[in-house]
């Protein structure tokens, strides 16, 4: 039941846990990795199988990544630019650290000489960086870590290559290996499953635009899951696509796995209460293709969903949806 496969094409095995996952329609909403920081560091490759752990850099440099993450929520990844066979190695030197927090977005960009310059950059980071106004499109292809990472990222990667040279990224393990093609639009720390190929231009255009489709997003990566999950049935209910839409207010967790999340619906609608409940459903297969084991996963069933001055014409506020 497990497939192996090299920082390349080559695959053994018959398994793939993206394929299982698309036979059983697995949910993904509210599966974004926690973080509210973003650390991208350029590195050509080969990526092994732990992104930081394999990345051949000096014990001190890989200290202070760890300790950077942990003062900031943050999550680090390894970045490198999509490319053809035959193509050389872009440099290594670049770093960009990515606020995600709603209403404060930012990008910030710095170059190192050597991956050992990195912890005295990220000492004094607004020192050494630059802000940019420019989003970033980061795409799971992290082979070593799953086979399915690289089979379908690889693809989505290139189109995204190919019309948005300057904003796009592969990138390391995002979490979520069924879900291939992943997808990381950032500032905002939204994370997109199963994006096709022939959509995913399509998608970023529309992001760099401020709006998200649903049909692909697994969650924003600062929410925790049930303020994933409750933004996210806010949105199909009140057909809300704008990213910057739908803030969270506050979050209360009941006793009963229930989780009462309250949105800003903007003037119109005030407050929009939305209840969401955890479950976990047993999956037959594993969850990756080199688990070896079946395991379970979460979910969140939509309880009730209210705005507070009124509802908008023809809109079902309550039922549950897995």
């Amino acid at each position: 039941m497990t497939s192996t496969a090299s920082d390349g094409a080559g695959t053994t095995g018959t398994f793939r846990c993206s394929d299982a996952a698309r036979d059983r329609d697995d949910p993904f909403v509210a599966t974004a990795p926690p973080a509210r920081c973003w650390l991208l560091v350029e590195h050509p490759g080969p990526w092994g199988h732990q992104a930081l752990g394999d990345a051949g850099f000096a014990p001190e440099v890989v200290d202070a990544i760890g300790a950077f993450c942990r003062a900031r929520g943050g999550r680090f990844q390894l970045i490198r630019r999509p490319r053809l066979r035959g193509e050389p190695l872009a440099d290594r030197g670049r770093f960009a650290v990515v606020d995600t927090t709603p209403g404060a977005e930012s990008v910030r960009w710095g170059r190192v000489d050597s991956p050992d310059d990195l912890p005295a950059a990220l000492a004094d980071v607004e020192a050494v960086t630059t802000p940019s106004s420019e989003p970033i499109y980061l795409v799971c292809a992290h082979g070593r870590h799953d086979a399915c990472c690289a089979m379908r990222g690889r693809p989505v990667a290139a189109e995204l290559g190919t019309a948005h040279p300057e904003r796009t990224w592969e990138t390391t393990h995002t979490g979520g290996d069924r879900f291939a093609a992943n997808v990381v639009l950032l500032p905002h720390g939204l994370v997109l499953g199963r994006v096709p190929a022939t959509e995913a231009v399509a998608v970023v255009e529309r992001y760099a635009a401020g709006e998200v489709d649903t049909v692909w997003v697994r969650g924003r990566s600062f929410l925790t899951p049930p303020a994933q999950a409750a933004q996210h049935h806010a949105r199909l209910a009140l057909q809300e696509p704008r990213v910057d839409a739908l803030r969270v207010l506050d979050v209360k967790a009941g006793d009963d796995g229930a989780t009462t999340v309250r949105l800003d619906g903007g003037p119109e609608r005030g407050a929009v209460r939305v209840v969401v409940r955890e479950r976990w459903v047993a999956s037959p297969t594993p969850l990756t293709c080199s688990a070896g084991r079946a395991a379970s996963m979460r979910v969140f069933d939509l309880v009730d969903l209210e705005p507070e001055i009124g509802t908008p014409a023809g809109v079902s506020v309550t039922g549950a949806v897995g």
